[in-house]
């Protein structure tokens, strides 16, 4: 039965990453996730990013003061991204530099990933809906202080017609077909998920055997 609903995938040519504000002042404030969770989840998503080669844009709020600096391993990872250091914006959407950034992607897709997802994540997402980009939110990249303020900051969001996903669903639906690159998607998903990388050794020793 046909519906009116479009299924409106990610596309790894039009879409770019904004990670926003993972900062290491405001790690300290995520409690709905464990810490290394949490740094597993932003790290396999800047991962993705880096494995698709979707533009990634680094941004920090404040830095200066107690938010601290932009976590290093991000840094690492896209040392040349543009990388904007707002001086006092706390929705990333009102600076101007961000901005200039995101539309010289030349993308329509946006994923969004952030602490604190009511703020960094949410404000942006919304002022990228009024603009009428497709928002792609990751939810377990992104933090907050409790689920009662997660369950609220998604609910506003997906109000605003973002979409909600997880950094293994935003790699899977940018891949779309296992025989693109078996051993690459598979080596990024055994690099954080153990389990993952149980699947994938079984997998290459039966492989091997075969042969």
């Amino acid at each position: 039965m046909k519906t009116e609903y479009k299924y409106n995938r990610l596309d790894k040519n039009d879409a770019a990453v904004l990670l926003v504000d993972h900062q290491s002042g405001l790690t300290n404030l995520v409690q709905d996730f464990s810490p290394d969770d949490f740094k597993n989840n932003v790290l396999a998503l800047a991962d993705t990013a880096k494995y698709f080669k979707l533009p990634t844009i680094l941004t920090t709020s404040f830095e200066d003061g107690p938010n601290g600096p932009l976590v290093p391993e991000l840094k690492q990872l896209f040392p040349d991204a543009p990388y904007i250091a707002r001086p006092g914006q706390i929705n990333a959407w009102d600076n101007e530099d961000f901005l200039k950034a995101i539309k010289a992607t030349g993308k329509k897709q946006l994923i969004i990933a952030g602490i604190v997802t009511e703020v960094c994540v949410a404000f942006p997402a919304l002022s990228a809906r009024e603009e009428g980009y497709e928002v792609f939110i990751v939810t377990d990249a992104s933090g907050t202080f409790n689920q009662t303020t997660r369950d609220a900051a998604w609910a506003r969001m997906e109000a605003a017609g973002c979409q909600l996903m997880t950094w293994f669903g935003t790699a899977c639906e940018l891949h779309r077909d296992w025989r693109n690159d078996v051993e690459g998607l598979g080596a990024l998903f055994s690099n954080h998920l153990p389990s993952y990388r149980c699947l994938i050794t079984s997998y290459a020793a039966g492989k091997h055997s075969i042969k």
